[in-house]
């Protein structure tokens, strides 16, 4: 879309030239199964396990611990499902908790098992005094996502393990990384967790394929039965195209981060500070020491994120909001819920989100739009 200004990389990215290469010829002459007997299939299979040992080394993790999934929603699921259930299995206690401000592919099945839920602080980061206190011997799995896929705030993860391995040793800690691969060298999370969620859209992958790699110390039920690939963790034909370009991708974002994120912190500060200056009623929803440097998430007063959001896409920019519209109401998502940000503030709310195709004429463009559209909207 070269007319349109992109800044929605939260919701996906743009697929890496390389990754898109790297997939296609797995979408034409090298099609086999890799779960065939034959030399086709062999290849097909050698394809997979060196993807797979690319994304170990990238993440830290042994080959062994990756498992393919197909997509970020379907790794928190497994992570969350396949632990309880394997809990139960067992007959060992299986009580979750989760942070309020999860995603929904981790909030949901943890609230569906009857788990806990507690409380964040204003940045959206999890509570550890509220996390101590919900952590009991019957807790078999706590999740807490590594960035907020909304507000784009980090988690503490160390001081997150240190007190789940002091408070509940037995427990199974897995973390949400889909929005931390363009941010954070993942091989510094992975020995702080058990378990760990990506999604290859988010960083310059196909959309259609995920990973969750799995502590060798650490058992799940599959919930996708069938076939017993991925050693019976997840059932179901290989996306050998998928994979493959999930691992060049990752390759991309591992040896690029450390340019990309200076160079992206300074193109999101230039795009809010010029909001800042041109517009009164606007603040910054998170402090931009507490998150990623992607991540532009303001709410502005005396608008609504629907309205604006529609005026921005006639100006052929992409954005979001941390809104959802229902029956015809604007409501505040679950995460500004959560962090306690009043509705005068969040019914205006506006995510705007960097990645690596963002230019200086990318947020100028951006911010000029966001500045007409709520004089227009105000007045």
């Amino acid at each position: 879309m070269p007319e349109f200004t992109y800044l929605d990389h939260a919701a996906t990215s743009p697929m890496h030239a390389a990754a898109v290469a790297a997939m296609l010829p797995f979408l034409t002459e090298r099609y086999a199964n890799p779960s065939g007997s034959h030399r086709f299939a062999r290849d097909a299979r050698r394809a997979v396990d060196e993807a797979r040992d690319v994304v170990a080394d990238a993440l830290g993790v042994t080959p062994g611990s990756v498992v393919f999934t197909g997509c970020g929603t379907e790794s928190d699921n497994t992570a969350v499902d396949g632990v309880l259930q394997a809990a139960v299995t067992a007959g060992r206690p299986s009580v979750a908790v989760c942070p309020a401000a999860e995603h929904h592919a981790v909030l949901h099945p943890v609230e569906h098992a009857g788990g806990r839920v507690v409380a964040v602080d204003r940045s959206g980061r999890v509570d550890l005094d509220a996390l101590a206190a919900a952590l009991d011997p019957h807790v078999a799995l706590v999740s807490v996502m590594a960035v907020n896929n909304e507000v784009g705030s980090i988690t503490d993860l160390a001081a997150v393990s240190a007190l789940v391995r002091d408070r509940c040793p037995d427990a199974v800690l897995h973390t949400d990384a889909v929005q931390a691969a363009c941010w954070t060298d993942l091989r510094a999370i992975s020995p702080l967790v058990d378990l760990m969620s990506l999604s290859a859209h988010k960083f310059g992958g196909p959309k259609g394929v995920g990973v969750l790699t799995v502590a060798p110390t650490v058992g799940i039920d599959p919930i996708i039965r069938g076939g017993g690939q991925e050693r019976e963790r997840r059932s179901g034909t290989h996306n050998v195209a998928g994979i493959v370009a999930l691992a060049e991708a990752l390759t991309i974002t591992d040896a690029d981060r450390d340019t990309e994120v200076p160079r992206l912190a300074a193109l999101r500060d230039r795009l809010v500070d010029t909001l800042l200056a041109e517009l009164d009623g606007v603040i910054e929803t998170v402090p931009r020491s507490d998150k990623v440097a992607g991540s532009a998430h303001v709410c502005i007063e005396r608008i609504e994120s629907e309205a604006l959001l529609y005026l921005l896409d006639r100006a052929e920019v992409c954005a979001s909001a941390a809104s959802a519209c229902a029956s015809g109401a604007m409501e505040p998502s679950h995460v500004l819920a959560a962090m306690g940000v009043d509705r005068h503030w969040s019914s205006g709310a506006l995510r705007m989100t960097l990645g690596a195709t963002s230019t200086d004429a990318d947020v100028d463009r951006a911010a000029e739009a966001v500045i007409d559209a709520v004089r227009t909207l105000r007045r």
